[in-house]
């Protein structure tokens, strides 16, 4: 068991290693990519592959060479990685269990309200210069310039995505023809401007429409998160026997003894007083 559980770890570490990479590249992309605007998953899948990739080479090192002391530390940092895991999937799925896209009759796209979210994915968008940078990144990334050619009739066939439903139009509810209106309109009819920087940039539905994004992407995260979670459960499992035997493994043979050398000495003993027992019945 003590060769298994050492050998079985070892592999699993050196592939958890290996998986670490992609991790920190794909959080080193995010950070560099002209169109990924919301970076929001850039952080945590920095620290986490870090995290990732230094909790498996001690790992890896303590089970493939017994070191004990290794396998000690590996083990309080995997159950504290677990339990951050843990706990950032139920909040993760705790904050994204509001919003969601309302239909618009007759529209195959869908329109989005920042009231319908959850209260800290409102308060994160509505800082300012939070939101100045994602605003920014959204007008560099030309996606609204995309809809500058479409015709009312394409505005009625074709899907948008949220960024481009909430940034690059109108409220559809938005009534421009009327001189004066008896009934007050959305917010975001008012702060709507042809001018292609300004659009509806500073709407309440741009915004609405990033925090629809992070919420898609925030539940892929967290279905993922599941299926890492079992995979570690299942890795901090045997190191726990791993650590056990290495454990025993010093305790017992603390210079390297074998077990022939460690129980002679009872062997003898156990001739000793048998040969003295004989002597003393014939003598």
């Amino acid at each position: 068991m003590h060769r298994f559980s050492n050998s079985v770890i070892g592999f699993l570490n050196f592939f958890t290693l290996l998986a670490s990479i992609p991790i920190i590249g794909a959080g080193l992309w995010i950070s560099r990519s002209t169109t990924a605007c919301e970076n929001f998953f850039q952080e945590p899948l920095l620290i986490i592959g870090f995290i990732v990739l230094v909790i498996s080479l001690v790992g890896f090192i303590g089970a493939c060479f017994h070191v004990a002391w290794a396998l000690w530390v590996y083990l309080v940092v995997m159950l504290l990685l677990i339990g951050t895991i843990i706990g950032l999937t139920i909040f993760g799925f705790v904050v994204t269990t509001q919003g969601g896209g309302v239909e618009v009759p007759g529209r195959t796209y869908m329109e989005y309200h920042l009231q319908n979210y959850s209260p800290w994915l409102k308060k994160r968008i509505k800082d300012h210069q939070y939101w100045s940078t994602i605003k920014s990144c959204i007008m560099g990334s030309n996606t609204c310039s995309k809809l500058a050619s479409w015709t009312s009739l394409d505005y009625m066939q074709r899907d948008l995505s949220p960024i481009q439903s909430g940034c690059c139009k109108p409220p559809t509810t938005c009534n421009f023809n009327m001189e004066t209106t008896l009934v007050d309109q959305d917010i975001d009819c008012y702060r709507w401007n042809n001018a292609p920087n300004l659009l509806c940039y500073d709407c309440d539905s741009c915004k609405a429409g990033v925090l629809e994004n992070i919420r898609t992407d925030w539940h892929k995260v967290s279905v993922l998160s599941v299926v890492i979670l079992v995979f570690l459960i299942g890795i901090y499992s045997i190191g726990c026997c791993a650590f056990r035997n290495a454990r025993r493994s010093e305790t017992d043979y603390p210079h390297g003894e074998n077990r022939m050398r460690k129980v002679r000495p009872r062997w003898d003993y156990y001739c000793w007083r048998w040969w003295h027992d004989k002597k003393e019945q014939l003598f």
